[in-house]
């Protein structure tokens, strides 16, 4: 096992935890604490990425161009970057990025939607930026379609392509799927790894992904994001330690900042039934307030709902399926057998 580059995406992706509610100060203090700890790659800004708030993705407390200034002046040795969604962002933003002192970009399509990165990344390569292709929802796609569309953003410029367990179901042998249908066709493709952890499988996926060669595996302090959270620095640090590889960061350091500056934050605590189920059907939970109304408005648990709608679609949640399955389940309800609705996953696997 290489040893790979750690993403730390604590104030990009855990800025979903607090309604994108980072401050510019905020960003420059915990930037610092974790170069001083020994991150060299640190992502910041809304949670949506580039053009988020303009677009009404929720108000970040901040500009984009104020995050890009906490970052630029706040660090002295790591690269720092930001996230940018193709429709969200415009071009645009990645030139104010760059003027700013960006080092590297990554960008966010839906697997499917991958084309529509090819002018971002011919855009931020202009800019001289490190670009990293974010296929969002990964395990909707074939492990040989998404080494299809890795060939073709590579032929756009990127320069490493990122798995992304967006609703954290994804399991060790599913991280090998997907390496394997990439490597099969060019060994040397650069990969990274993005996982979360609603099945508390983070560290265990991050752990194959280096086993299998991918360069960056993206963290966050206390697993502080969106959803159930991210793979966690902290433990993801220790669990490398534990395979006898030295990243050279004590991990002790960065228990410290992620006490003092994140757990201050963190609300409850336990294991949220939503977040499980939603690694149990691979449901991105930006579609979560459209079920809850939905669960409302027609008395049914919002969790069977979850499931129902991904047996159909887990790339999108179309609000006519949403309330057919709903309308579905308040009719199943009345026979009281449930046991039809996790018949994708018996026996370990879901159909594919």
């Amino acid at each position: 096992m290489k040893r790979p580059r750690i993403l730390d995406c604590t104030l990009r992706d855990g800025s979903y935890a607090i309604d994108f509610q980072f401050s510019a100060d905020d960003t420059a203090t915990i930037a610092t604490a974790l170069e001083g700890a020994g991150m060299d790659l640190i992502e910041v800004g809304h949670g949506v990425g580039l053009g988020a708030s303009r677009k009404g993705l929720g108000v970040a407390a901040e500009t984009d161009e104020a995050y890009m200034d906490a970052a630029a002046s706040a660090l002295k040795t790591a690269a720092w970057g930001m996230f940018c969604i193709p429709g969200i962002a415009e071009l645009d933003d990645i030139d104010v990025a760059a003027g700013h002192g960006m080092n590297f970009i990554r960008i966010g399509t839906n697997i499917t939607d991958y084309a529509d990165s090819e002018p971002f990344i011919a855009r931020a390569k202009k800019h001289d930026l490190f670009v990293c292709s974010n296929f969002m929802k990964s395990y909707v796609s074939e492990p040989e379609f998404f080494a299809t569309c890795a060939e073709e953003v590579l032929r756009y410029g990127s320069d490493l392509v990122y798995l992304v367990d967006s609703a954290g179901g994804m399991f060790p042998a599913d991280i090998e799927r997907y390496a394997r249908a990439v490597r099969d066709r060019h060994d040397s493709t650069r990969l990274g790894f993005h996982g979360h952890d609603n099945l508390r499988m983070g560290v265990a996926n991050s752990l194959k992904a280096v086993e299998l060669g991918f360069e960056i595996i993206d963290t966050s302090l206390q697993g502080f994001g969106r959803s159930a959270g991210n793979t966690a620095t902290e433990q993801f640090l220790c669990a490398l330690l534990r395979q006898g590889i030295d990243m050279d960061i004590d991990p002790i350091p960065l228990m410290d900042v992620g006490e003092q500056h994140i757990v201050p934050l963190m609300q409850g605590g336990g294991c949220s039934s939503i977040d499980t189920i939603s690694g149990l059907a691979q449901f991105h939970s930006s579609y979560l307030a459209k079920i809850k109304a939905a669960a409302t408005k027609y008395r049914v648990d919002p969790r069977r709902l979850i499931v129902s709608v991904c047996e159909k679609d887990r790339l999108d949640a179309p609000d006519d399926l949403i309330e057919a399955e709903a309308r579905r389940l308040l009719e199943l309800g009345v026979k009281g057998n449930w046991k039809p609705l996790y018949k994708h996953y018996y026996g370990g696997e879901q159909d594919r």
